[in-house]
């Protein structure tokens, strides 16, 4: 068995590389939704209305079920977050 080398978890996981980089980006946008409501402290009801979402849907969100949201979702839930999202594009390696 040949031992292979990622640049990420999601290069080992996904199929090609615009799924792997979107995961990527899915994955770092909802871990800081995540840190920016439990710096909230508040309880799940209270932060979900304030992000307008219901209980279950931040529920997923806080448990990183990554599959239940889109990158437009996400990014969506940026801005009632406090947070901002820019996008850095560069020429590939």
């Amino acid at each position: 068995m040949k031992r292979r080398k990622f640049a990420s978890v999601w290069d080992a996981l996904e199929d090609n590389e615009a799924d792997a980089a979107n995961m990527r980006v899915r994955s770092e946008l909802m871990i800081a939704l995540r840190k920016k409501v439990e710096g909230w402290k508040l309880n799940q009801t209270d932060a979900a209305s304030r992000l307008g979402l219901t209980q279950p849907r931040l529920n997923d969100l806080m448990r990183g079920r990554i599959d239940k949201f889109s990158l437009d979702a996400l990014i969506n839930l940026a801005r009632p977050a406090g947070l901002a999202v820019r996008l850095h594009i560069k020429d590939a390696a």
